[in-house]
């Protein structure tokens, strides 16, 4: 006589032994066969909305495996279920006369199979559908299903963790492919090239690429609109910590109340509010980097807990009393002038020195002219896309050259949203910019356009300027007073830039002006 409990306690374990559910198939169906006829195992689901059966994992002797085989059933056969199907334990001596598990039984060649089937019930809502079935045709007993309503419960958290874990797994991919995609999003917003890298940036990218490989902590300088974010992507995305977290945080944009918070995380019931425990940006950015944008905005007393974080490297969340160990580099930028604020006592000046260990200033634009056309034809392209507008390739004639006269107070940032305009007010004309009633030179370009000049493409912008430049150079390239010097420009890069605008030089030049 068989007994039961025990049955139930090894049936159980069996079920239960594994979150890959075609494994715990396969183990239970091996302990099965000794009790009752068995040769295949299954777990479905159905829809009852949709009318549709989905197998979810099958097992036989050789092994089990996960599928998702849907059937979709027509009207008839949904009524049918509805309205006959009983919810129980249920033998049949074909399972091929099932209407809707008749589809599957053919896939796996078990038409002629009988099959003994349960519904699986928890808390009093039906989770799915488990079936044993024997390729000999072998019929149940009334003792099969009684050993086999005894499995109800075991079977049914089976398969609602099953459910649940692929739901996560699934879950998992899209986070993953999230990053994955977030992650070639930041590497867009950097650029393989930076704009400018070559010319006005250069001497920056040159300190970029002499601090990426290593861990020490970043202090970027330089005016608001600058690219001070740019930078500090450049330095994360070149480092050996590229395929982990860029965090960033504005610490002017959080209230003082709160900043601990953010920065450090909050335990259970810390403060009022917080239900839940929360981790800080440090302890996302462990293994990657941390950006602290506008550095100089934080209290003094959030300044003494991030030095112990510089320090220690571990931190203590608010309302916690235990240490948490974190690895995260920091790249901290400022547009204030931090030297001022530690006379008047604002900043600590242990945290100063600790965060300036490789500092970095960045130029205003208004020091890297030169810059101009490119970062035009860079942000016409993006702003279009942006805007879903056609890309305006044709500019006004002298619309350039007074972009390059102003001062830029805003920046790069004053740049992008002046392109912005001008391609909403466009209507299909050369492209020309408003800087707006504020927008005065700082003096009257002295490089002007041939007068007969209509308009110009971008790549026409370029090549006009690095021709006017050549001819304040007398055509020299090279070395001092050269048009790569003037230009803030390799050489080489000059040389590459030329012959991909069709701008002569050399013995071409010389040949054509002959």
């Amino acid at each position: 006589m068989i007994n039961k409990t025990k049955f139930f306690m090894d049936a159980t374990l069996n079920i239960c032994s594994t979150l890959d559910i075609e494994t715990a198939l396969w183990n239970c169906l091996f302990y099965l066969k000794d009790f009752l006829p068995a040769t295949h195992m299954g777990f479905h689901v159905y829809d009852y909305e949709l009318g549709i059966t989905e197998t979810i994992a099958m097992a036989d002797m050789s092994g089990g495996q996960t599928v998702s085989l849907k059937n979709l059933h027509d009207i008839d056969v949904r009524n049918d279920i509805k309205e006959n199907w009983v919810q129980g334990v249920h033998c049949f001596d074909r399972i091929g006369d099932l209407s809707f598990l008749r589809a599957t039984a053919r896939e796996f060649g078990l038409s002629e199979a009988s099959a003994m089937i349960m519904d699986l019930m928890l808390e009093n809502e039906e989770v799915g559908v488990v079936s044993i079935l024997d390729e000999k045709g072998t019929p149940f007993s009334d003792e099969h299903t009684d050993l086999f309503k005894l499995l109800n419960k075991p079977f049914g958290i089976a398969i609602t963790n099953a459910l649940r874990y692929r739901e996560l797994k699934c879950l998992k991919d899209v986070l993953a492919d999230d990053n994955r995609y977030l992650q070639n999003e930041l590497t867009g917003s950097v650029g393989k090239e930076i704009v400018g890298a070559d010319t006005g940036l250069k001497g920056v990218m040159d300190q970029v690429y002499q601090v990426a490989g290593h861990d020490s902590p970043v202090l970027i300088l330089g005016e608001t609109g600058t690219g001070k974010e740019v930078i500090a992507n450049a330095i994360h995305h070149l480092s050996s910590r590229k395929n982990g977290p860029f965090i960033k945080i504005n610490c002017g944009a959080i209230p003082a109340t709160l900043i601990d918070s953010e920065l450090f995380g909050h335990e259970k019931n810390a403060f009022t509010g917080a239900n839940t425990m929360k981790r800080g940006r440090f302890e996302r950015a462990d293994g990657g980097t941390i950006f602290l944008d506008e550095i100089g905005e934080l209290s003094l007393d959030a300044q003494v807990r991030l030095l112990r974080v510089l320090q220690e490297k571990e931190l203590e969340r608010v309302g916690g009393t235990e240490p948490v160990k974190v690895n995260t580099r920091v790249i901290a930028a400022t547009h204030r002038d931090l030297d001022d604020m530690l006379k008047k006592g604002r900043f600590r000046k242990d945290l100063y020195f600790r965060i300036k260990v490789f500092p970095i200033m960045i130029p205003p634009l208004r020091e890297r002219i030169t810059d101009i056309p490119m970062l035009v034809q860079y942000l016409v392209q993006k702003k279009a896309r942006e805007l879903n507008k056609p890309i305006v390739s044709r500019m006004a004639v002298d619309s350039v050259d007074r972009l390059m006269a102003y001062d830029w107070p805003g920046n790069i940032r004053e740049l992008e949203n002046v392109v912005e305009r001008a391609l909403i007010k466009n209507q299909g004309e050369p492209l020309d910019f408003d800087l707006g009633p504020t927008g005065k030179t700082r003096k009257e370009c002295s490089l002007a356009y041939p007068p007969d000049a209509q308009m110009l493409n971008l790549d026409q912008v370029n090549a006009a300027h690095i021709k006017r430049v050549l001819g304040l150079a007398k055509g020299k390239i090279d070395g001092h007073g050269g048009a790569a010097q003037l230009l803030g420009i390799n050489p080489n890069t000059l040389r590459h830039r030329m012959k991909k605008l069709g701008v002569p030089y050399g013995r071409r030049n010389k040949r054509q002006n002959s």
